[in-house]
């Protein structure tokens, strides 16, 4: 239970940065990318301060914690690789956050506003990630195991 409560004032603590913020906002995030026009560099602050934040709380956290609270081992990437899957979906991401003026960080505390667009955006985007999903199953089903990295 206490993992529950702890999960959900995580989660609401997001939100409310999000929405503070104005990420959920499309038209603020649209704006941060229009450095021609109307450029609104508020945007820049918001994840400068939580890659700030993010940075001293995982200091502090890897030297005091050898494991979370309620899991045996914390999850962290296994590779620095960058490769071609990086890139692309990195390129995707940023493009479909200019265009749409949501990340799925943002989108989520905005379905709570009930607007169509929202919904349409975390409905393709789940269909996105569906989609994703079965391209790589389909594609390592068909690479050999000795290929496989």
């Amino acid at each position: 239970m206490k993992k529950h409560i702890l999960i959900y004032l995580i989660g609401l603590t997001f939100g409310l940065g999000i929405s503070i913020s104005g990420m959920a906002n499309p038209a603020k995030v649209v704006n941060f990318f229009d450095v021609a026009g109307s450029w609104d560099p508020s945007l820049a602050l918001v994840m400068g301060g939580a890659l700030f934040v993010t940075f001293i709380g995982y200091r502090l956290l890897f030297r005091r914690a050898a494991a979370p609270l309620w899991a045996g081992s914390f999850s962290l990437p296994n590779t620095r690789q960058i490769d071609a899957r990086l890139i692309g979906g990195s390129l995707l991401f940023g493009v479909g956050w200019g265009i749409a003026g949501f990340c799925p960080g943002g989108a989520l505390p905005a379905l709570g506003t009930g607007r169509v667009e929202v919904i349409v955006f975390v409905v393709a985007l789940i269909a996105g990630i569906l989609l994703a999903r079965a391209l790589q199953k389909a594609t390592a089903q068909k690479t050999p195991k000795s290929a496989r990295v």
